[in-house]
């Protein structure tokens, strides 16, 4: 006899995939639009920026930081860095195979 209240109505499902991946993928991300975008392009754009400055899709762009350059620098360090931490992270997790979500293995 079983005691249907102790057993699961679905069987547990373990997809044993590597997690690893999903670490990689979004570290990697971060890493791009953070410090390459957010730094990096806020840098070069206003390196660039002649004296009088240019408007690029509405957003006037000067020779010096303003409030949204420094925002936009800041919050692009910070998201390079959690980058860093997502990859170190994926690094030190165990290596399991790459799986797909649903798919068998």
């Amino acid at each position: 006899m079983v005691d249907i209240h102790e057993t699961p109505a679905v069987p547990p499902f373990d997809p044993q995939g590597d997690e690893r991946l999903g670490f990689f993928i979004a570290g990697g991300l971060l890493i791009l639009l953070g410090w390459g975008i957010g730094v990096g392009a806020n840098v070069l754009l206003h390196a660039l920026a002649p004296s009088g400055g240019f408007a690029v899709l509405g957003v006037y762009i000067g020779p010096t930081w303003g409030e949204y350059a420094w925002a936009s620098a800041i919050l692009g360090a910070l998201a390079g860095a959690m980058g860093v931490v997502l990859l170190a992270l994926g690094r030190s997790s165990p290596r399991g195979p790459i799986v797909l979500p649903g798919g068998e293995y």
